[in-house]
C-alpha cells in the first residue's frame, strides 16, 4: 500500500465535479478521484474543521466507532471498477479486526476526522496514478484549489455551499 495524502481538491470545469487529489507521501504520483458534491463539501467541512449544531454523517460514523470501543486504523483505496473506485475501511475493536467497504469519498471524509492514514493500493497506484506538480503558483486559468492556501480552501467551500443551496432533484434527471 502507498500511503497518501489529500493534496488538493479540483473542480473539473468540463462537468462541474469534484476531483480529489491524493499524493503519495514519498514521490510525485496523485491518484484523481472524482466525487460528489455533497461529498466534496463533507471533505470541506473537515478540512475547515466547521462544527455544526448536530453531526454530519461522517461526524456521527467516527463517534459511533468509538462509541463501540473501536478505532479507525486506515482507509484504502484498493480497486477500480467499472469506473468506480473502491475503498475499504480497516477497524480495529479489541483483538478483532473488521473490514467495511465504502466509497473513497466516505472513506477519506471518515479518515479527515478521525486521523487515520489514506492508502492506496500499489497496483491501483501504479496503473492510475499520475505524475503532477501540484506546487507550482496557481493562476487563474488554473481550478486546482490547494488545501495548503486558506483563500483556496474557503473558495472551493464557498463554492460548494452555493451549488448546494442552488441545486435541485431536477438537475439531476436525465
Amino acid at each position: 500500500m502507498v500511503e497518501v495524502v489529500l493534496r488538493a481538491v479540483r473542480v473539473d470545469v468540463g462537468s462541474a465535479t469534484p476531483l480529489l487529489l491524493l499524493e503519495e507521501m514519498h514521490g510525485n504520483r496523485v491518484l484523481p478521484v472524482f466525487i460528489g458534491t455533497t461529498e466534496a463539501t463533507a471533505i470541506a467541512y473537515a478540512l475547515e474543521h466547521v462544527e455544526t449544531p448536530r453531526p454530519m454523517t461522517h461526524d456521527l460514523m467516527d463517534d459511533v466507532i468509538e462509541a463501540l470501543g473501536a478505532r479507525l486504523f486506515s482507509v484504502e483505496v484498493t480497486g477500480l471498477e467499472d469506473h468506480t473506485y473502491i475503498a475499504m475501511l480497516r477497524l480495529f475493536a479489541g483483538q478483532s479486526e473488521v473490514t467495511v467497504s465504502a466509497r473513497p469519498s466516505d472513506a477519506i471524509a471518515l479518515a479527515l476526522r478521525s486521523g487515520a492514514p489514506i492508502l492506496v493500493n500499489d497496483e491501483l497506484m501504479a496503473s492510475e496514478g499520475q505524475e503532477l506538480d501540484l506546487h507550482e503558483d496557481d493562476d487563474e486559468t488554473d481550478p486546482v484549489l490547494s488545501l495548503d492556501d486558506e483563500d483556496h480552501a474557503e473558495r472551493l467551500l464557498e463554492e460548494m455551499r452555493l451549488f448546494l443551496d442552488t441545486v435541485s432533484p431536477t438537475d439531476f434527471q436525465g
